[in-house]
């Protein structure tokens, strides 16, 4: 029967970073625009009204003041009636064309942003319906050759995320020893499909982080890259066995994490020892772990597809 992975076991890669829309705010436009008009040059700053040297500001001694040379009067930015003129004319004119070529660039990237974000690179990776029978543990078989009974599994299928979890224990088959006799462990898979958000800002710092767990000296996590998995790969070790006389007691823990497009996988391998085990050669060295890990992830990742 498959065994709960210890408190502190690298777990998950939890990498959903949903995708983020900004919404751009046109700023409020200068003192005196009448609400509902657009100022001009969009984005840019308000292009002030002409000056009429012509036009009457006060009222004169037989009534009302009278209309301005150039015609009536125009709303600030608003382009005069009957055209520009002039090389004031031209500068409103050149100020009115770059704000509509910036406001349709700015369009453009939105789409451009939104047409980046939202297509899954899942690089022919599928959902299964048991991880378990997916997987490829035949590394293990010459160290563990008793199956595992009643294995655990599951598959999570969300819109964003379909999440594959496979555990299983990994017994010697020794019927002259008692139950501790020989030391315990188990091997956890679990494979997850990001459908919505691209797990790779996140991933490189996500299993380095291991590395700053534990306090004292003999609890840490070692990560280190590896070649050859995917887009990008992290084994990350823990030795905690130590050897009193003739006995073995503690625990060793490989796993090897792999990031492939949008696809996440990690396999690790846990072995216990006791102090009532004879001898230590009852749990694996981490070489010896390190070498089924990788085996077994490039077969199980290789079935997924």
């Amino acid at each position: 029967m498959s065994m709960p992975p210890p408190p502190d076991q690298p777990g998950a890669n939890p990498y959903q970073n949903p995708p983020q829309g900004p919404g751009a705010v046109p700023p409020p436009g200068p003192p005196g625009q009448i609400p509902g008009q657009p100022q001009a040059g969009g984005y840019g700053a308000p292009v002030p009204p002409q000056h009429n040297p012509y036009a009457q500001t006060s009222a004169g001694p037989y009534g009302a003041p009278a209309p301005a040379y150039y015609g009536p009067a125009q709303q600030p930015g608003a382009v005069p009636a009957g055209g520009l003129r002039g090389g004031a004319g031209k500068a409103v004119l050149w100020a009115v064309v770059g704000a509509a070529v910036a406001s349709a660039l700015w369009g453009g990237g939105l789409v451009l942003l939104r047409k980046d974000s939202g297509k899954a690179d899942l690089r022919g990776y599928t959902a299964k319906k048991d991880l378990c029978d997916s997987s490829d543990l035949s590394a293990f078989k010459t160290e563990y050759p008793k199956p595992d009974p009643d294995p655990t599994s599951y598959t999570s299928d969300r819109p964003t995320v379909v999440q594959m979890f496979c555990s299983e224990s990994l017994d010697k088959d020794d019927s002259t020893s008692s139950g501790s006799d020989y030391s315990y462990s188990y091997v956890s898979i679990e494979a997850d499909l990001h459908r919505k958000s691209d797990p790779q800002p996140e991933f490189s710092d996500h299993w380095k982080s291991f590395e700053d767990h534990g306090s004292a000296p003999d609890d840490k996590y070692k990560t280190t890259p590896v070649d050859g998995f995917g887009d990008e790969a992290y084994l990350v070790t823990k030795d905690t066995a130590t050897t009193s006389g003739s006995d073995l007691s503690g625990s060793r823990e490989v796993v090897l994490a792999v990031r492939d497009g949008w696809m996440t996988f990690t396999l690790s391998w846990n072995g216990y020892a006791s102090s009532l085990d004879e001898g230590s050669d009852k749990i694996a060295t981490l070489d010896q772990a390190t070498d089924w890990v990788k085996s077994s992830t490039k077969a199980t990742m290789a079935k997924l597809k």
